[in-house]
């Protein structure tokens, strides 16, 4: 993201550096075991994507104020207890390249720690009387989890619609960017109407990031993520459901077998990779996703001229632009 991202954090650079040091103060704590996996989880932080969100959408919807860092770092503590939860739920030892907590302290360290995160956010918002910022983000991680569990539920019979499918990625995916985008403008004091707006553009950015990993799952090489693993996980994406949705009963018949001895047997991932991209599965999520891209530029529009605005427009088409 090298060029575009620093093209996107051209207008809040100070701010991001200035949130960086407020976040790290934010997860200090005397005990040592503690305080040396909060280190590791700040050193090993992606590309910070929701709080860019945050600060873009307060720049945009009024202004920067202490409340966009508070709501910033609430967002960051709890996704981050999320995600510490949930590779001891998947039984994952990497997450973005590094060792898992998990995979370096065992999973009784680890569910603590996430436990010590969502305190913290928790105490975050309650300290600075942050509690409609702490309303959004609370809501966001329900709707996470209700997600996530949706999508278990589901998987099993290999058979889900496109509606269901929809429901699942805006409760997993994008409920947070779209929290994000509605903390951000809640922190700038802007109208009721303009945090609606901007939670709206949110969800539908959240929506096309989501297809967009989907995609990676049919890709050309292995980018971002080893292609096929949706497949051998069983998880129904945009392509696969519409292909099947598409499909006679035979067809559909086969390509369920498929999936469900992928593990057995290598060469079936394949054979359901060709089978999606010969029944138009890969064409339809592309167009499905820059609908959705659109509709967030659209409701973008309606917001007033800055450099922010021009910073969340790229970092828009950035969601489906990029590579990993």
């Amino acid at each position: 993201m090298s060029s575009i991202t620093d093209q996107i954090k051209a207008p809040i650079v100070q701010e991001m550096e200035a949130f960086e040091r407020k976040f790290r103060s934010s997860m200090s704590t005397k005990v040592m075991l503690l305080d040396k996996i909060m280190d590791y989880i700040v050193r090993r932080k992606g590309k910070q994507m929701r709080p860019m969100f945050v600060f873009l959408s307060a720049g945009v919807s009024g202004g920067i104020s202490e409340s966009t860092y508070h709501g910033a770092s609430l967002i960051e503590l709890l996704h981050t207890a999320t995600l510490v939860h949930d590779d001891v739920v998947d039984d994952a030892n990497y997450r973005r390249g590094f060792f898992s907590i998990n995979a370096l302290w065992k999973n009784k360290v680890a569910v603590l720690v996430g436990d010590f995160l969502l305190s913290r956010g928790l105490l975050l918002s309650v300290e600075n009387k942050e509690f409609g910022l702490l309303e959004i983000v609370s809501e966001a991680v329900r709707e996470m989890s209700e997600g996530e569990l949706l999508q278990m539920e589901k998987a099993r019979n290999l058979d889900i619609t496109e509606d269901l499918y929809f429901e699942v990625i805006r409760k997993k995916t994008a409920s947070l960017i779209a929290a994000c985008c509605a903390v951000g403008a809640s922190s700038a004091k802007a109208s009721t109407e303009v945090v609606r707006k901007m939670k709206m553009i949110g969800e539908k950015v959240g929506m096309a990031f989501q297809i967009k990993d989907d995609l990676f799952d049919y890709g050309e090489a292995e980018i971002g993520k080893p292609l096929g693993i949706d497949i051998r996980e069983k998880k129904l994406t945009l392509p696969l459901i519409h292909a099947i949705g598409k499909a006679s009963w035979s067809e559909k018949r086969r390509v369920i077998s498929l999936i469900r001895n992928a593990e057995k047997e290598s060469g079936n991932i394949k054979k359901v990779i060709e089978f999606v991209r010969h029944s138009g599965g890969i064409d339809h999520a592309n167009k499905v996703m820059k609908n959705f891209q659109d509709e967030a530029q659209q409701l973008l529009n309606e917001m007033p001229a800055s450099s922010y605005k021009d910073s969340l427009r790229l970092m828009i088409d950035y969601t489906i632009s990029r590579n990993k």
